[in-house]
Formats: structure tokens, C-alpha cells, sequence
């Protein structure tokens, strides 16, 4: 047996209609004995066949049998393909598909030798000499083995060098089996790490001519390719490891990071569940990290100081609720609510809008420097805010709007817009002025310019309300009081809201009677948006009458306490003395008037 090492060897066979059938009987003979001493197996030698004429055809690959015996089956079932004879053509299938990795080639660091056997009785029909030259530099050492009709030079051409060694003429098929032993010897050689002193530190694998050596599993070779050294297994990156890979004499071991242990699996960690244990006291929920747990509260509620116990969130003030009028927070939620006479709308949210009755609302927006960008952007949604709770078009409610700091700029009139996305849209696209506050001269082109027809204001005489709304976040600069008071002199219904450093001396100054439903304020920007509630009922007109009024949501407890005050007084004047008789009939005269009112009224 040939124990010089694993080989891959593929043998070419001839099967042209020049190989008679006879002769082809004692090729399938040839490559059978060459087999039957050979040390065959998966990690030993390896082998393929292949036959080729006008075609190739593969017998087996590298990988198809690892035993002799069916190597040899496969052999004897060969049938003759009796066309051409294309050499060339062969030698490129073993280049690129005998001895590739699919067919069961080693890969080229394992350095085992590629030896392919090419047998033929003729002369190639094809190019031999450039395609073996890409064989023999891929590595590839080639025997050429002619028979009887055989041309010399291209079995030169096709050989490895030495020529001597790998070129081989049988003078006919009979004494081709002798040859075989022969050849043999050639391919086995003799066992070179027994012949000399090899070096190896591990192991030597002989090769023809030649050996190399191994190192043991978990070690690889050095430069020099003869020591050995411990392989790193974490280096390659191909552990699985989640967390760290401990190398240890070429294997490795996983570990993970403190507060993990490893999985079943022995690669990938699993973080400790400190919340099992029972002891975290959590009201709510616990949440294990490594090295420990915290404590979590539900939806709606928020984690207390001592880490441990949940209260209630007012989610009114730490989410946008969205809602249009008014947030009303309860235990883990909110709703929403509307002003009285309007009902909430399907989506939860919005209230209907004023629908009956139809206004021209001029809103007067502080541009100044002290606003400053973001809180500038609040404002504009805020001036939307007031847009959504009316039914805005050229018959009905019509919006304009105006900008100042230390000049004063109409960003639309009255008539400019027609729906409540356009005037939202034009809202946003508003650009901050920035510098001073003269809020008086904003009020002297409201009341000049904005409230005209010109600029879209519906004439006095068809009993449309103006509407002035100013909002102001500071001192103004120029006075306002004379023409706060020419706007309400000109029946402009002024509302004044004021944000920070407002101050309530001028916004009282600019609202209109009663002072406390016409002015609001805000400590913050942020925070605004719920002075909204504060207009809608006074902004929106009552509806079903046909004119605009202006009510006071207390005028009707004021009419019931003036009722009980002067019940008090009748009684009081009884006891005192009778000549007061006169006098309260007259005061029960006005009773009765009194009483009327609150009937209308209802």
C-alpha cells in the first residue's frame, strides 16, 4: 500500500472510438490496481474518474466513494463514449471541476497534492499545450500516460516537469497492467519522513518526493513550517460567544459579563431576574438590569422618591391631549370636555363650532424680541387653536391678523382668507419680527386699518360683532391707552391676554366690560393653550337668536342674590315701622319686575 500521505487524484481516461473494446478492459483493469494499493478514505487518498472523447463525462468525483471495493463497481460500469478524442477539453474540466472544492477537492492550505492520471492512445483533436499550462500553475500535477498510438509531444506537452517522471509510453494495451506497477512505485515514491530528518515538531506527512508538516488539532504552524504554536479560537470571530471568548490550548470556552449567566447552549448569556427573587417592593412593576432591578410605573402614573411607590399623573399637563376646549385629567387617563352649549365631536376632542352667529375677529400678535423663536411658534398654534372653534367663510366668521414689535405688519386682512386651513396654513407660515413692543401703535392700526372695509371688515349696519384680540408677553413701549379706548369706543369688543412679564395694569387697559371675562394670563408659553377655554364661550355668539351677544356666565346668580338681598330689606323695613308701607310697594314692585327678568332669562 501507498503510504506516503493523502493524495487527490483524478484519472483522465481515453474512450474514443480508437480504444477498442478490448483494449478499454484493460484500462478499467490498470486503474484498478493502481486503487487496490492505494490507502483510500475521506482524511487518506482520495479519487475521481472521469472519460472524455468529443465530451467529458464524470464517472465520480473526489467525494462520491471513500472505499475501494465501490470505486471499483463504478469502474467496471463504465460504458465507452467511442467519438473524438478532445484532450484539451478534458484537462479544463479537471481544472475547473474535478478539482474544485464542490467536487470534493481539498483546499489548497491543507496542501495535499493534486495529481491527475491522463491515459490516452492518440492524438488530441484540440489544444493541449496552453490549457495544461493553466493546470500545472493551479497547482495541478499531471501524468500523461500514451498507449500504442500515442503522439509523444503531446504527452510532453501536456506533463509536469521533470519530463522523465511524468511521461510515460506503453508500447500496447497488454502491457499496460505490467506498467502499472511500475507507475506506482513512480507515484508512491518512497516515504521521505522516514528516509531523512523531517523537523516537524508534531508530525510529518510524506508526499512524491517530498513531505510537509502538521500540527495537532488546536495548534497551528509558524513561519518557519516546521514548530507550532497554541491557535487563539476566539481570534477567528467564529465563537458565538454573546458576551467573552476565553481561548484555552485551541478550543475556547464562553463567559459572560456579571450580572448574566450562560445558556444551555454554552455561547450566549442570559441576564439574572433580580425580580424573582420577591424582595423589590415595587408597587407597580420591577425590570431587571444587570447588577440589579428598578421600579416602573403603569400608564399614567409616576415613580415617587423612594423609588418604590406610583401616583397618578395629571396627563392634562404632561401630554397633548389634543383636546379643544378643555383636559380634565382623572386617576391614570383624561378626557375632554366642551364650553356649555357645544358637544364634543366623535373623534373625543374637538367641540362644534360657532355656527349661528357670524363675527369679524382681528387677532393683534407680540412679535417683540423678548417672545423669542420657540415661544413664538406656541403662539401661532395657539391663534389656530381659537381658528378651530369657528365657522370660518365669507359669509360666516372672517379671521385676520396682525404682527408687531417695533412696527406693525398686517400678515393677512379679513378678506384674505375663506377656510380655516387656508388661515392655519398662513398662520405657520408667519415669520417672527423680533425688536420692541409698541403695543399702542398695534392698536391704532387695528382700529384704522384692520376693522375697515377696505381691508374686508363687513359694514357697521349689518350688525356684525368686531372682534380685537391682543396678546402681549411684556411692558409695552408707546402708550395704550387712548386708542385701547378708541377701539372700544368704536364697538371693537377687545380681549387682552398677556404671557410672563405681562402686565394686567395694560391688559385691563384694553379689555372691554366686564374686565375679568376680557383679559387672561398665562405665567408660561407652554401652558397657554388652556386660556383657550377662556374665549370660546365669549368669542363664540349665542346662537338661535340672530344677533351677537355678549353674556356674563354669572349675570344670572348676581339677579338671584339682588332677589335675596331685597327680601331681607322687606323684612327689616316690616319690623322697623309701618309708615314704610309705601315704600315697600315699591320695592315689591320691583321684585316682580325682577322676577320676570330671571323668567325671560330662563
Amino acid at each position: 500500500r501507498c503510504r506516503t500521505g493523502p493524495l487527490d487524484i483524478v484519472f483522465v481516461i481515453d474512450s474514443s472510438r480508437s480504444v477498442r473494446p478490448f483494449e478499454f478492459e484493460t484500462m478499467r483493469r490498470f486503474m484498478i490496481d493502481i486503487i487496490g494499493n492505494l490507502d483510500v478514505g475521506p482524511n487518506a487518498t482520495r479519487v475521481g474518474v472521469i472519460q472524455y472523447s468529443s465530451q467529458v463525462q464524470n464517472i465520480f468525483s473526489l467525494k462520491t466513494f471513500f472505499t475501494r471495493a465501490d470505486m471499483e463497481r463504478a469502474i467496471n460500469s463504465i460504458i465507452p463514449l467511442a467519438q473524438g478524442t478532445m484532450t484539451g477539453l478534458a484537462i479544463q474540466y479537471v481544472m475547473n471541476v474535478a478539482f474544485s472544492a464542490q467536487e470534493g477537492a481539498r483546499p489548497p492550505h491543507k496542501k495535499i497534492p493534486r495529481i491527475a492520471i491522463v491515459v490516452t492512445d492518440g492524438r488530441p483533436q484540440d489544444r493541449v499545450t496552453e490549457v495544461a499550462t493553466q493546470a500545472r500553475n493551479a497547482g495541478i500535477e499531471i501524468y500523461a500516460v500514451g498507449i500504442q498510438r500515442a503522439d509523444m509531444n503531446s504527452l510532453r506537452a501536456m506533463a509536469s516537469p521533470p519530463l522523465e517522471e511524468h511521461v510515460f509510453l506503453v508500447e500496447s494495451f497488454e502491457l499496460i497492467q505490467q506498467f502499472g506497477k511500475q507507475f506506482q512505485d513512480k507515484l508512491c515514491g518512497v516515504d521521505m519522513c522516514v528516509e531523512q530528518e523531517h523537523g516537524c515538531q508534531h508530525s510529518c506527512v510524506s508526499t512524491p518526493g517530498s513531505f510537509y508538516c502538521e500540527c495537532n488539532p488546536g495548534y497551528r504552524l509558524n513561519v518557519d513550517g516546521k514548530t507550532c504554536s497554541p491557535m487563539d479560537a476566539c481570534a477567528d470571530g467564529r465563537h458565538g460567544c454573546q458576551h467573552h471568548c476565553v481561548s484555552v490550548r485551541g478550543s475556547y470556552s464562553c463567559h459572560c459579563r456579571p450580572g448574566y449567566y450562560l445558556g444551555q447552549n454554552k455561547r450566549s448569556c442570559i441576564m439574572v431576574d433580580y425580580c424573582s427573587f420577591g424582595n423589590h417592593s415595587c408597587q407597580h412593576e420591577c425590570v431587571s438590569i444587570p447588577h440589579g432591578h428598578y421600579c416602573r410605573c403603569r400608564s399614567g402614573y409616576t415613580l415617587q422618591p423612594d423609588g418604590k411607590s406610583c401616583r397618578a399623573t395629571d396627563l392634562c399637563n404632561g401630554v397633548d391631549h389634543g383636546c379643544e376646549f378643555k383636559c380634565v385629567s382623572t386617576e391614570g387617563s383624561y378626557h375632554c370636555m366642551c364650553p356649555e352649549g357645544q358637544q364634543l365631536q366623535a373623534d373625543g376632542k374637538t367641540c362644534s363650532k360657532c355656527g349661528a352667529g357670524h363675527v369679524d375677529l382681528v387677532m393683534v400678535i407680540d412679535g417683540s424680541k423678548s417672545v423669542r423663536p420657540q415661544n413664538f411658534e406656541l403662539v401661532k398654534q395657539f391663534v389656530n387653536r381659537i381658528v378651530d372653534l369657528l365657522d370660518v367663510s365669507p359669509h360666516g366668521t372672517r379671521v385676520g391678523l396682525v404682527q408687531y414689535s417695533s412696527r406693525v405688519r398686517t400678515e393677512f386682512p379679513l378678506n384674505k382668507y375663506h377656510s380655516a386651513d387656508e388661515i392655519k396654513k398662513a398662520v405657520m407660515d408667519v415669520e417672527y419680527m423680533e425688536k420692541g413692543t409698541m403695543t399702542g401703535l398695534a392698536l391704532k392700526h387695528m382700529v384704522e386699518h384692520s376693522f375697515s372695509e377696505l381691508e374686508g371688515a363687513r359694514p357697521l349696519s349689518h350688525n356684525i360683532p368686531r372682534i380685537g384680540l391682543v396678546f402681549t408677553d411684556g411692558r409695552s413701549q408707546d402708550d395704550i391707552s387712548e386708542w385701547a379706548r378708541r377701539a372700544k369706543e368704536s364697538g371693537i369688543v377687545m380681549f387682552a391676554v398677556g404671557v410672563g412679564k405681562a402686565v394686567e395694569e395694560e391688559l385691563r387697559a384694553i379689555a372691554s366690560e366686564p374686565v375679568e371675562q376680557h383679559f387672561s394670563y398665562s405665567a408660561d408659553f407652554t401652558t397657554m393653550t388652556h386660556l383657550v377655554e377662556n374665549f370660546s364661550l365669549n368669542i363664540c355668539p349665542e346662537e338661535g337668536k340672530g344677533q351677537t351677544e355678549i353674556r356674563s356666565p354669572c349675570e344670572c346668580e348676581a339677579l338671584v342674590q339682588f332677589q335675596t338681598n331685597t327680601v331681607a330689606i322687606l323684612q327689616s323695613l316690616t319690623e322697623k315701622n309701618i309708615l314704610y308701607a309705601h315704600s315697600l310697594a315699591q320695592m315689591t314692585a320691583r321684585l316682580e319686575d325682577l322676577e320676570k327678568q330671571i323668567a325671560n332669562q330662563k
